[in-house]
């Protein structure tokens, strides 16, 4: 839901009809994926995104992101999760991070974990800030052919033990993206580092993940815009990270309150309710939505809180049951 919660807030929505301002109004905005960038390191063959060392950070400038996380905070969001492309390379991570804790929105950030420099250690072990991950293999070859970086297995697993040794919160999200790859091994290599959130995903057919469908909302796990939107590195918003040919606006051309009382909005969440139906569905979560979703948990899945869950930071509840 997208709830107003400053009147100032209605008055860039005050040419909309009065049935869409009583959709929005109706609506509480919890969620924000914020994908700043598209470079990294590596160039995983699954990437939905697309990314990669050629990527760039796109047309949004850190004023930009410091003005969306400004509108999330008075949309009523609780979080926002920074992730790319490899967050990290960011200049700005570090800035807008502080900014989303200034302005009381919790923060995470998806990284790859192949390389932290040593100032965004500090910056992750504030409280209010946790950390995500992919993994995919205990073996470092394997793991390698997946994300095509050379020692890439070996990073990546001695920065999840210094995010442990500094206490920092994180969650691994497990991706089953080749046959016979050693997921279980895997997730018993990350149980004995002392990892406590882990979860499961599968190949998502977008971006590099194009196998033999193309991308639709098949793809999906029917929690889009159900609370939670994408902002991408030039602006456009999606109802998530995955839903990237699905776009209902721009943030540098509209303030993101019209933006989710508008028209494409409301004609985006229709089809997906159409498709998913009104309640959540049980399909699988993907690890951006929390390793440890179920269709108990309503109306979406987000990356911090407990209930129906159980005791692990992996979904929320739905606040008005």
């Amino acid at each position: 839901m997208w709830m107003v919660v400053e009147p100032s807030s209605l008055s860039t929505t005050r040419h909309l009809s009065i049935p869409l301002l009583r959709e929005f109004a109706m609506q509480e905005l919890r969620f924000v994926w914020l994908e700043i960038t598209g470079k990294c390191q590596l160039a995983c063959e699954h990437c939905y995104a697309d990314s990669g060392p050629k990527g760039t950070d796109g047309a949004m400038q850190p004023t930009d992101w410091r003005r969306v996380i400004e509108e999330t905070a008075r949309l009523g969001g609780r979080m926002v999760q920074f992730i790319g492309g490899e967050p990290t390379l960011h200049r700005s991570l570090p800035e807008l991070v502080n900014h989303a804790l200034a302005a009381g929105v919790e923060v995470e950030v998806f990284s790859n974990l192949v390389h932290v420099p040593s100032p965004l250690w500090e910056v992750f072990a504030q409280p209010g800030v946790r950390l995500a991950t992919s993994y995919y293999s205990d073996d470092a070859a394997e793991h390698a052919s997946i994300t095509k970086g050379r020692g890439s297995h070996a990073r990546t697993k001695a920065n999840i033990a210094e995010a442990l040794r500094r206490s920092i919160p994180l969650r691994v999200g497990l991706i089953d993206v080749q046959d016979g790859q050693r997921v279980d091994q895997a997730r018993a290599e990350l149980d004995a580092l002392g990892v406590t959130e882990i979860g499961l995903d599968r190949l998502r057919q977008v971006g590099r993940g194009v196998r033999d469908q193309k991308p639709s909302l098949d793809q999906l796990c029917g929690n889009c815009a159900r609370g939670q939107i994408a902002v991408a590195a030039d602006g456009a918003v999606w109802p998530c990270v995955f839903s990237r040919w699905m776009p209902v606006g721009n943030v540098r051309t509209a303030p993101l309150a019209e933006i989710l009382a508008g028209p494409a909005m409301v004609s985006t969440t229709a089809q997906l309710e159409e498709h998913f139906g009104p309640v959540m569905s049980p399909r699988p979560c993907d690890p951006q939505c929390g390793p440890n979703c179920s269709p108990a948990c309503l109306p979406s899945c987000w990356p911090t809180g407990t209930g129906p869950c159980g005791p692990k930071r992996g979904c929320q509840p739905n606040y008005d049951a």
